[in-house]
C-alpha cells in the first residue's frame, strides 16, 4: 500500500485540478484501509520526495488527533519505534513529527512513552548542536500541547533549561528552550520556585544573544516575561531591575526592528500595571523615564513623519503599534497606577525640558506627555496645575509647526474628556480659539482636521447650556460641511460633532433638528461600501439625538428608526453597522419603548446571534491544512461513534495547531454594545421583555469569562439591568411567579458579582461590577438581602476592596510606603465600593447592618485625615453623610446613629475647617444628617454645632457650602425645634435664601419653613417672599404650593409686591400652582 499511497500523494501536487480531484477521491478511499497508518509511517520515513514526507506527516497527525482510540496497539507501538529510529533528516518533517508526537502525548501521558523520554533526554544533552536543537524542538512541541503531565519532570527540565540557556552559540536551541519555559510557567508550584528564580538572569543574557541572532525569534521568546508576570510575578521581583534595564535597552535601540522594540517596551507597560509599587520601591521610575523620553521625542527619518501625523486612505492617522506610541503608553500606565505626587515629582522636569525646546518633536513629546497624564491624574491636574497646562497647550495651538499644533489639539481633547468640570469653566477663552482654528483649517489635510474636531467635540460635549451662545456658529459650520463638501471623512467628522453638540445643547438644538435629520437620512439609507463609515457615524448621532432632543420631538421618528435598524441588519453584514443599530434600539427604548415592543423578537434574535458568534476570531494555523478533509469521519464508521467515543472526539482545529488567535475589534465592540443594549432595552420595556429575559440572560451570563475585558464588563452590567428590570416588573405586577423569578435571578447574579470583585484581574471591570451592584441594591433594596447570607457577603466584599485585598489591587501583596498616597484610579475603585455602604444601610434594618458598619466605618474615616488627598477626604466625609442620611429612614436607625455619634462628630467638625470647599460642603451635610438621624440623642451637641455653623456663615464664600449650611440648620430644626434658638437662627437662615447652587436642598429648606410657619408663623415674617426665592421654590411640590398659598392669604401685600416684580409667565405659573393646591 505504501507505493500506492506515495503515487496518490505525488498526484496531489500536480498543477491539474482534474488529477488532484481524482487523487483526493483515491486518498479518501485509502483512508478506509486498516493499513493506512503503517503506510503513512513508511512514506514519512522512507520517501525520497520531501513534499510526500511532509504530507504524510501532516495526514498522520490529523488522523491520530481525532481517531486515537481506533488505532491498534501495534500501530501505536510502531509510532514509538518510529520516533526513536527516525533521524529527522528534513527540517519540515522534524516540525510535523514533533507535532505528531505532541498529539500523542495529549492522548497518553509522557510516562507511558519511555522511548520518547529517552529520545528527549539523549538529544537535548547531545554534544551535536543539531541534535540538541531537534531535541528541544520536540520537547517544546510536546510540552506546549499538554504541559501538566510533565509536572513530575519540571525540576529536571529546569536543570536542562539552565544548561541550554548558556549555549549562546545555538540560538535556535535557546529559542525553543525559552518557549518551553514559557509553556510550563503557569503550572509551576512552590517546589520549582527557587529554580525558576535562579534561571531568570540566564534568560535575560540568552535573550540578548538571541536578539543578535534572530530578532523575530527574540521578540516571540520575550513573551516569557509576560507569562512570568501574569502567572507568578514573585519570580520576577528579585530580578526586576535587570529585566527593566534589559527591556529599556532593547526598546531604545534604534538599530532593532520596531516589533522587537515594541515587545520590550510592552513588557515595561505590563510590569507597571501589575507591580507599580515595586517599580517605585526599587527606584526604577527615574531610569524608565530617562530611557523612554528619547524614544518619545525622537524625530522620524528625514522626509518621513510619525505614524500619527501621516494620512492614510481614510484620512485617519494610522494607529499601529510603534516605539513612540509605546513610550507614551508607559507614561499613561504610570499615571493610571502610580500616586500622582510621586510621579509628577520625577516626570515634570523631563516634560518641562521638552516643552521649552525649539525642536518640534521635543515639544510634541512634552505635549503628548501632558495629554496621557490627564486620565490617570485628573484630580491632581485639576486642583494643582490646570491653568498652567491649559496655557501651555493653548500657546502651542499657534505654533508655526503643524506637528506641534496637532499634539496640542490631542492634549486639549484629552483635557476636555478627563478634567471636567473645571476645564469647561474656560469656555469663554477656549471656544472662540477652537472655532477660529477650525475655520482657518485647510480641509485637504484631513489628519489635522480630524484632531481639531477631536478637541472641539470633547470640549463641547460637557458644556451643557453654556454652549448656547456658540450654537448658531457651530451648527452653520457643521451643516455647511454636510451639504457643501465632497470629502466623506469631513462629513463623518461633522456628523459626529453634531452628536457632541446635542449632548450639551439637548432641547436647545430643537430649531436645528429638521435640517439635521434631513441630512442624516441620505447617509442612513446608503448601501455603498465607501459610505459605510459615514453611515455608522450617522446611526450613532441619531442615537444621541434620541436621548437628548426631547421625547416630544423624537417620538414621531421612533418607529421609523426601529424599522431602519432592522432593514439595515437584514441587508448589510457588517459588525460596526449592527453595533450602531443596537445602540439606536437602546436609545429609542428610553424615549418610546412601545415602538420597540412589536419588534423585540427580531431585535433580540440578532443580538443573541452576535453574542454567540465566533465571527472575527481567527485561529492562525502553524501549517498547511490542505488535508483537513481527510480527517472527516469515515462513511462506514458512524456506528462506532457512540458513548465515550463521541466524548473523546476533538474539534477540528486544536490548540496545538494554533500559533495564535486574532480577534477583529469590530466583533468585540459588537458583543460589548449588544450586552449593553440588551440590558437597557430590558429595563426600559419591562414586562414586554419578559419572554426574552431568560434566553438573553443565559447568553450574557456565558460572557462573564470572555477574554476581552470590555465584553466582561458589559456582560456584568447587563446582568444587573436584567435584575432591575425583573424587580420593576414584580413591583408593577406583584405575583408570586414574578417574585420568585426575581429572587432566582438575584441568587445567580449577586454571588457572581461578589466573586468577580474578588478575583477579576482588570480594575476597570471591577469598577463596573461595583457600580452595577450598587444600582441593583438601589433598585431592588431589601429584596437583595432576602437571602440570609447576602448582607455578610456584600459587606465583606466592600471591606476587602477598602482594605485592598482583591486580585486587581495586587491582592495586598506590596504595602505602599505611604498609605495616604495611591493612584487616583485605585482610589476611585475604593470609592465605588464605599458608595455601596449607604445603599446597603438604606435597604436593611439598622441593627442588622450595625456589626458590618462598625467594621467599615474606620476604613472610611481613615481617608478623612489631613494628609489624604482632597478626593479621599471628600469621599470619606460624603460617605459618612450619606450613611447617616440612610439611617434616617430605616428601623433602628436613630439608635445606631446615636451610638456612632461620638466617633463621627469630631471627624465631621474637623472637615468643616478644611481648605477645600467640597470637603467642607460634605462635612456640613454630614453634620445635618447626624442631627436628623440621631435625633434627641445628640441634642447636647447642638450648641457646639450651632457655634460651628455660625462661624462658618461669617466666613464662607462658596455658594454650595452656604446652601448646605441652610440645609443642615433646617435638619437640626426639624429634628429638635425646641433645642434651637429660633429667634437667632431663622434670620441667619432666611438671610441666605434663596439657594444658589444645590437646589436639592430646597426640599429640606421649604419643609422646614412650612413646619416653622405652622409652629410659629411670626418667625417666618423676617424675610417675606422675594422674586429670587419664588423662582427657586418653583418646583411644584405640594408642600411648597401650600406654603405659598399660606403666604398669599396671610401676607398678601408682601406676596403681591414680590409677584409683580416677576415676569408674566412666572406669575401665571405661581398663580396656577396656588389655585391648584
Amino acid at each position: 500500500m505504501t507505493e500506492e499511497l506515495e503515487h496518490i500523494l505525488s498526484q496531489l501536487t500536480q498543477p491539474d485540478n482534474a488529477v488532484i480531484q481524482q487523487a483526493t477521491a483515491q486518498l479518501k478511499q485509502a483512508f478506509k484501509n486498516p493499513g493506512i497508518i503503517p503506510a503513512l509511517c513508511a512514506v514519512m520515513s522512507g520517501s525520497q520526495t520531501p513534499q510526500n514526507r511532509q504530507s504524510a506527516a501532516v495526514m498522520l497527525r490529523l488522523r491520530v488527533k481525532k481517531h486515537w482510540k481506533k488505532i491498534s496497539p501495534n500501530d501505536r507501538e510502531r509510532f514509538s519505534i518510529h520516533f526513536v529510529l527516525d533521524h529527522f533528516t528534513l527540517h519540515t518533517v522534524q516540525h510535523s513529527l514533533s507535532q505528531l508526537c505532541a498529539v500523542m502525548v495529549k492522548h497518553e501521558t509522557p510516562d507511558s512513552w519511555p522511548a520518547l523520554l529517552q529520545l528527549l533526554n539523549q538529544s537535548t544533552k547531545s554534544s551535536n548542536p543539531n541534535d540538541r536543537q531537534i531535541g528541544l524542538l520536540l520537547l517544546n512541541k510536546v510540552i506546549e500541547s499538554n504541559p501538566e503531565p510533565f509536572k513530575p519532570h519540571y525540576c529536571q527540565l529546569l536543570q536542562l533549561f539552565s544548561t541550554v540557556l548558556q549555549d549562546h552559540n545555538n540560538p535556535t536551541a535557546v529559542y525553543y528552550c525559552i518557549l518551553s519555559l514559557t509553556a510550563i510557567t503557569a503550572y509551576t508550584g512552590t517546589e520549582e520556585m527557587s529554580q525558576m528564580r535562579s534561571i531568570i538572569p540566564s534568560v535575560i543574557v540568552a535573550l540578548k544573544h538571541l536578539i543578535k541572532a534572530d530578532q523575530d525569534k527574540a521578540s516571540e521568546a520575550m513573551e516569557v516575561f509576560n507569562e512570568l508576570m501574569e502567572s507568578e510575578v514573585s519570580i520576577i521581583v528579585p530580578h526586576m531591575a535587570d529585566m527593566v534595564h534589559f527591556c529599556l535597552e532593547a526598546g531604545g535601540d534604534v538599530t532593532l526592528n520596531d516589533s522587537l522594540r515594541v515587545k520590550a517596551l510592552s513588557c515595561i507597560i505590563f510590569l507597571i500595571k501589575l507591580k507599580s509599587k515595586t517599580v517605585m520601591k526599587q527606584k526604577l521610575l527615574n531610569p524608565i523615564l530617562q530611557a523612554i523620553f528619547p524614544v518619545l521625542v525622537a524625530a522620524p527619518p528625514p522626509g518621513e513623519q510619525d505614524p500619527d501625523d501621516e494620512e492614510d486612505e481614510s484620512g485617519d492617522g494610522t494607529d499601529n503599534e510603534n516605539p513612540k506610541h509605546c513610550a507614551a503608553q508607559i507614561i499613561d500606565t504610570m499615571a493610571l497606577h502610580m500616586p500622582p505626587e510621586k510621579l509628577f515629582q520625577q516626570l515634570m522636569p523631563f516634560t518641562h525640558a521638552c516643552l521649552a525646546s525649539d525642536n518640534p518633536y521635543q515639544k510634541k513629546g512634552g505635549l503628548l506627555c501632558l495629554a496621557v497624564l490627564a486620565e490617570g491624574c485628573a484630580d491632581y491636574i485639576r486642583t494643582k496645575m490646570l491653568s498652567s497646562v491649559l496655557q501651555t497647550v493653548c500657546q502651542s495651538l499657534s505654533d508655526s509647526n503643524q506637528v506641534v499644533r496637532s499634539a496640542s489639539l490631542f492634549a486639549l481633547g484629552q483635557f476636555s474628556e478627563h478634567l471636567q468640570p473645571e476645564v469647561s469653566k474656560y469656555c469663554a477663552e477656549l471656544m472662540p480659539l477652537l472655532l477660529g482654528y477650525l475655520s482657518s483649517l485647510n480641509q485637504a489635510n484631513v489628519c489635522h482636521v480630524t484632531k481639531a474636531f477631536y478637541a472641539l467635540e470633547n470640549f463641547m460635549e460637557n458644556l451643557g447650556s453654556d454652549i448656547e451662545p456658540y450654537l448658531p456658529t457651530l451648527m452653520e459650520t457643521m451643516l455647511s460641511a454636510l451639504n457643501n463638501t465632497d470629502n466623506l471623512k469631513i462629513k463623518e467628522l461633522a456628523v459626529s460633532a453634531i452628536g457632541a453638540i446635542a449632548s450639551a445643547a439637548k432641547e436647545l438644538l430643537v430649531p436645528y433638528f429638521p435640517p439635521v435629520i434631513e441630512s442624516l437620512k441620505g447617509f442612513l439609507t446608503t448601501t455603498t461600501e465607501e459610505m459605510r463609515l459615514l453611515q455608522t457615524q450617522s446611526l450613532d448621532t441619531l442615537s444621541v439625538l434620541a436621548r437628548t432632543i426631547g421625547k416630544d420631538v423624537f417620538s414621531p421618528l421612533a418607529a421609523e428608526c426601529v424599522q431602519l435598524g432592522l432593514n439595515l441588519t437584514d441587508t448589510i453584514d457588517d459588525p460596526d453597522l449592527r453595533r450602531c443599530t443596537y445602540t439606536l434600539y437602546s436609545a429609542v427604548s428610553t424615549v418610546s419603548p412601545e415602538c420597540l415592543t412589536p419588534h423585540l423578537t427580531a431585535i433580540t434574535t440578532v443580538m443573541l446571534l452576535a453574542l454567540k458568534s465566533n465571527d472575527g476570531i481567527t485561529a492562525h494555523l502553524e501549517e498547511d491544512k490542505t488535508f483537513v478533509l481527510l480527517d472527516e469521519d469515515d462513511d462506514d464508521d458512524h456506528e462506532e461513534k457512540a458513548g465515550d467515543q463521541i466524548l473523546e472526539e476533538e474539534p477540528e482545529t486544536d490548540v496545538h495547531d494554533v500559533a495564535g488567535f486574532s480577534v477583529e475589534n469590530a466583533y468585540i465592540d459588537e458583543k460589548e454594545d449588544a450586552c449593553e443594549a440588551l440590558g437597557e432595552i430590558a429595563f426600559s420595556t419591562g414586562a414586554a421583555f419578559q419572554p426574552f429575559l431568560e434566553s438573553s440572560f443565559q447568553q450574557v451570563y456565558e460572557l462573564r469569562d470572555f477574554p476581552h475585558e470590555d465584553v466582561r464588563r458589559s456582560a456584568f452590567g447587563a446582568m444587573g439591568q436584567f435584575c432591575r428590570s425583573q424587580c420593576l416588573v414584580w413591583r408593577d405586577n406583584p405575583t408570586e411567579a414574578n417574585y420568585q423569578a426575581l429572587l432566582k435571578l438575584l441568587d445567580v447574579v449577586l454571588p457572581c458579582f461578589v466573586e468577580a470583585v474578588r478575583t477579576e484581574p482588570e480594575r476597570q471591570v471591577v469598577m463596573g461590577v461595583l457600580e452595577t451592584l450598587n444600582n441593583v441594591v438601589k433598585t431592588c433594596k431589601e429584596e437583595v438581602f432576602k437571602n440570609p447570607s447576602r448582607l455578610k457577603q456584600i459587606s465583606h466584599v466592600i471591606r476587602d476592596v477598602l482594605k485592598k485585598k482583591t486580585v486587581c489591587q495586587d491582592g495586598g501583596g506590596d504595602e505602599a510606603e505611604d498609605e495616604d498616597q495611591q493612584a487616583e484610579y485605585d482610589a476611585m475603585l475604593q470609592e465605588f465600593a464605599g458608595e455601596g455602604i449607604p445603599l446597603v444601610a438604606s435597604s436593611v434594618p439598622a441593627d442588622s447592618f450595625a456589626p458590618f458598619l462598625n467594621d467599615l466605618l474606620p476604613l472610611i474615616m481613615s481617608k478623612a485625615k489631613p494628609t489624604c488627598t482632597v478626593a479621599d477626604r471628600s469621599f470619606s466625609l460624603g460617605t459618612i453623610g450619606e450613611v447617616l442620611q440612610a439611617l434616617v429612614s430605616v428601623s433602628g436607625g436613630q439608635g445606631v446613629a446615636g451610638r456612632l455619634s461620638n466617633r463621627l462628630l469630631p471627624v465631621l467638625v474637623a472637615g468643616v475647617r478644611d481648605s477645600d470647599p467640597e470637603v467642607r460642603n460634605n462635612s456640613v451635610f454630614g453634620l445635618g444628617c447626624l442631627a436628623q438621624a440621631a435625633g434627641s440623642i445628640v441634642v447636647s451637641d447642638y450648641p457646639m454645632m450651632l457655634s460651628v455653623f455660625s462661624n462658618m456663615l461669617s466666613k464662607e464664600s462658596d455658594p454650595r457650602v452656604i446652601d448646605n449650611l441652610c440645609g443642615a440648620l433646617c435638619r437640626m430644626i426639624m429634628s429638635n425645634v425646641e433645642a434651637i434658638p429660633l429667634e437667632q437662627v431663622i434670620p441667619a437662615l432666611v438671610g441666605n435664601l434663596p439657594l444658589k447652587e444645590d437646589m436639592e436642598e430646597n426640599k429640606t429648606v421649604f419643609s422646614c419653613l412650612a413646619m416653622l410657619y405652622t409652629h410659629s408663623p411670626a418667625l417666618v415674617q423676617y424675610k417675606p417672599i422675594t422674586p429670587g426665592s419664588t423662582i427657586s421654590v418653583w418646583n411644584s411640590q405640594n408642600i411648597l404650593a401650600m406654603l405659598m398659598k399660606e403666604f398669599a392669604q396671610h401676607h398678601s401685600a408682601d406676596f403681591q409686591a414680590a409677584m409683580t416684580s416677576l415676569p408674566q409667565d412666572q406669575q401665571a405659573k405661581i398663580s396656577a400652582t396656588i389655585s391648584g393646591s
